[in-house]
């Protein structure tokens, strides 16, 4: 055994975090370009110069991480042949790469970093992927496409930092061991009062998730079995299209980086609110009035014809509801209804009146989710009247928290009928007495 083995000098917490998120941009950034440069070895770009290769590279990078690019083309001989516009349609599967690359960097860097001290990798790490961000608005702006260098810089923290968090939370198990805050310790200090309430909304919160998330599983469903009733449709679309392989394989891999923004969309149209694919129109089971559509392989999907059936598409919020309403009566957290009961001695009015309230809160919370994500799901691809593209959030939060509320309603009060242990469902109606 040696004695006098040479001792190294740990990695500095910043300096570790600056090198993880330049990774996390490097791998990103050689991803986006490999089926770009696919396309250019096979002469698939009028300009073959290797700049206008890396700044279409650029242009995508940026794209995928949610920074809106201002467009101008000259399509004609004067000014007012301009096509100016925002491309802001930001392909959400694909944005998936750097934050699954940023949720590994930031498992690492909670291995690496002791108790309050992952701050220090953090700042490290978004301060790199900043000015990765600027850097790359700077280089790659042209008269044709620019964006705004502080939108450059800021706007691809949004998911490189969630995936950092959400990462090194996994890592440390737990916020007292990433941040040294112990939210148990601190919730005992406050008084019964507080904590039923807290476990209330909390347990709303959770389930409102719930009901969101069983929506989208159902309209990622519904959006597979279109699409599959569809196929030979899409296929014609791609045929006339004749991109060659690699062009093929990047559309290919667009339409793929669009697939979420499309479940989302779907989920608002089995709402009954719908989606617009370009300005003025409306896609939804209760009436479709939309233009002409460019020959993008997935619109072959679009419902057409009699939508008789589709009107049953509007039960997928309601079942979500009725699911988040089953597991609310199981998690036993309605200290509402328990508060109501002492207040009133009239069991009939006081169950009516906490599941009423049940329902409208979780319908709330789900319709605010629903709002969020169709509006990082919509955009404009600034290309004539396809300025409008996704749904409308407020018009979906509002249909899907009506029909999240409804269900959590029959949820609610049939959930112990259907509970398959006789002895939990006598507790369960037992409490509710």
């Amino acid at each position: 055994m040696k004695l006098n083995q040479e001792r190294r000098l740990p990695m500095p917490l910043w300096l570790q975090g600056a090198f993880e998120f330049a990774q996390v941009a490097l791998i990103s950034a050689i991803l986006i370009l490999l089926p770009l440069v696919a396309v250019w070895l096979t002469d698939g770009f009028a300009d073959r110069s290797f700049d206008s290769l890396a700044r279409l590279g650029g242009h995508a990078w940026l794209l995928i991480h949610g920074v809106p690019l201002d467009l101008q083309l000259a399509a004609g001989t004067t000014s007012r042949d301009m096509i100016t516009g925002v491309i802001s349609l930001t392909p959400l599967g694909l944005t998936l790469i750097p934050f699954l690359l940023a949720w590994r960097a930031g498992r690492r860097l909670a291995r690496a970093s002791y108790t309050d001290q992952l701050w220090q990798a953090g700042l490290g790490a978004l301060i790199v992927y900043a000015a990765v961000g600027a850097g790359t608005g700077f280089i790659t702006e042209t008269v044709q496409v620019s964006t705004s260098l502080a939108q450059a810089a800021l706007v691809p923290l949004i998911p490189a930092g969630a995936g950092l968090i959400i990462g090194a939370r996994r890592e440390a198990g737990s916020w007292a061991r990433l941040i040294g805050v112990d939210a148990a310790e601190w919730i005992a200090t406050t008084s019964q009062h507080s904590r039923w309430a807290g476990s209330y909304v909390w347990s709303a919160v959770r389930a409102g998730y719930m009901a969101l998330m069983t929506g989208v599983a159902l309209a990622a469903l519904l959006l597979t079995v279109s699409i599959g009733l569809h196929w030979p449709d899409i296929v014609t679309v791609y045929e006339g299209l004749a991109p060659g392989i690699a062009g093929g394989a990047v559309l290919t891999v667009v339409e793929l980086g669009l697939l979420t923004n499309f479940v989302f969309w779907t989920l608002s149209w089995a709402s009954g609110a719908g989606f617009a694919l370009g300005e003025g129109s409306i896609i939804s089971p209760l009436g479709t009035e939309v233009g002409p559509l460019p020959a993008y392989p997935v619109f072959a999907a679009l419902p057409t014809g009699d939508l008789a059936f589709g009107l049953a598409a509007l039960l997928i919020p309601v079942v979500g509801g009725l699911l988040a309403g089953w597991w609310f009566l199981r998690e036993g957290e309605n200290h509402f209804d328990e508060w109501l009961e002492i207040k009133i001695h009239a069991r009939w009015f006081t169950a009516a009146v906490s599941t009423l309230v049940l329902g409208i809160a979780i319908g709330v919370i789900a319709g605010l989710m629903a709002a969020a994500t169709t509006w990082i799901s919509r955009g404009s691809i600034a290309i004539g009247r396809f300025t409008d593209m996704g749904p409308d959030p407020w018009t979906t939060a509002l249909w899907v928290g009506a029909e999240v509320a409804v269900g959590v309603v029959i949820g609610y009060a049939l959930a112990p009928l259907f509970e398959r242990d006789p002895k939990t469902a006598e507790e369960l109606t037992t409490a509710d007495r």
